[in-house]
């Protein structure tokens, strides 16, 4: 092979030298004016390695962000200091004083109202009867509500028309569905009572009887149950029906059904339905005030006819109607804020029980 030959066969092909590497520099570095430089698409500067450079955000980026999510939620926490906040905190102040409506803010009590409160004859009986409200007639509110929507989903025809007539008593105002009530159960003389003595039954005295006028409020609630089923049946029909399928095609009995399909399903509903009829149950007072004073024959509610507030012998006497009586009829405003405050404490513990019993139950399930 001569010397042309070799010369003329093509050798290995030199590695290529980037645009910003000087010609003494090792090859892999970049320069230093290319380290850190912007990228081609305007991204940001880029590393030795080619990959973009994360810049940390500025200041005014970082408080330009907090001013937008402010400006969102700035409306709702001004109308929770507002209309939360503000009242608690002046019902918390307002309950260790002693003081009427023309002598506001009366004298320093201290801890007085709410010692008094513990011995308080009248509050163990009102903190009782809205307990035996809070555990009888909120499951008989759930149980109603959850078994007209069950047997509404199960309607083939004239769906609507039931559902129409299931949610009329919720369209009736409170007042009037209450004075409906009581005279449809007027011991005696009433349509219920009128329809029991043509079968041979003695009706008992309902509102006016202190054994009886407890459960008649419950079978008031139970009437009016619309809100309630309505929640429920929007849920149940939101319930998957390749879930019935595969149940009953592994053999799952309608009760099995229910238990394992249908109850974890709608279990976020029933949570949220509870938790509001257990606030409306401990903030019973229309129906409460209402029913005593209609039993009792006075013509109006409040004024003198709040001394028949929890007619007869304080069987319907809730804690709220106590509060009303004892913070206007009484003046003792004080007492009343003592009374309140300790209103909102059992509530938010009760719901906290509440929410950690549900927790616990779905992980379990889960």
């Amino acid at each position: 092979m001569s010397a042309t030959d070799a010369s003329a066969r093509p050798g290995p092909p030199r590695p290529r030298r980037r645009a910003s590497q000087s010609p003494g520099q090792p090859q892999g570095q970049g320069s230093p004016r290319s380290q850190g430089s912007p990228s081609a698409d305007g991204a940001g500067p880029v590393s030795p390695t080619g990959r973009a450079v994360r810049r940390r955000p500025s200041w005014r980026r970082t408080l330009r962000r907090y001013l937008t999510v402010g400006s969102f939620i700035g409306p709702a926490l001004l109308g929770i200091a507002i209309f939360l906040i503000f009242p608690l905190g002046t019902a918390l102040e307002s309950s260790m004083h002693k003081f009427g409506i023309l002598d506001a803010p009366g004298t320093w009590y201290g801890l007085g109202n709410y010692r008094y409160l513990l011995h308080d004859p009248f509050v163990h009986t009102a903190a009782w009867n809205t307990l035996w409200f809070c555990l009888i007639m909120v499951p008989a509110q759930l149980v109603t509500g959850l078994g007209s929507a069950l047997l509404l989903t199960k309607m083939r025809s004239a769906s609507s028309l039931y559902r129409t007539i299931f949610f009329l008593p919720a369209l009736v105002p409170t007042v009037a569905g209450v004075l409906a009530f009581v005279y449809l159960l007027k011991p005696g003389v009433g349509p219920v009572d009128t329809l029991l003595g043509k079968v041979g039954i003695e009706g008992p005295l309902w509102f006016n009887s202190p054994s009886w006028s407890k459960p008649s409020l419950v079978l008031l609630a139970m009437w009016s149950i619309g809100n309630t089923m309505v929640i429920f049946l929007a849920a149940l029909l939101d319930v998957p029906s390749s879930l019935y399928e595969a149940a009953s095609i592994d053999g799952a009995s309608a009760v099995r059904q229910f238990r394992h399909v249908t109850l974890p399903t709608i279990s976020p509903v029933l949570l949220f339905t509870t938790v509001i009829n257990i606030i409306a149950t401990l903030c019973l007072f229309t129906e409460a005030a209402v029913a005593a004073a209609a039993a009792s024959g006075a013509a109006t509610v409040g004024g003198g006819a709040a001394s028949n507030f929890g007619y007869p012998q304080e069987s319907t006497l809730t804690y709220p109607l106590y509060i009303y009586q004892t913070g206007f009829p009484q003046n003792l405003l004080g007492y009343a804020n003592a009374l309140a405050i300790v209103l909102f404490v059992v509530t938010c513990a009760v719901l906290a029980v509440l929410l950690r019993r549900f927790r616990s139950f779905t992980e379990g399930a889960s």
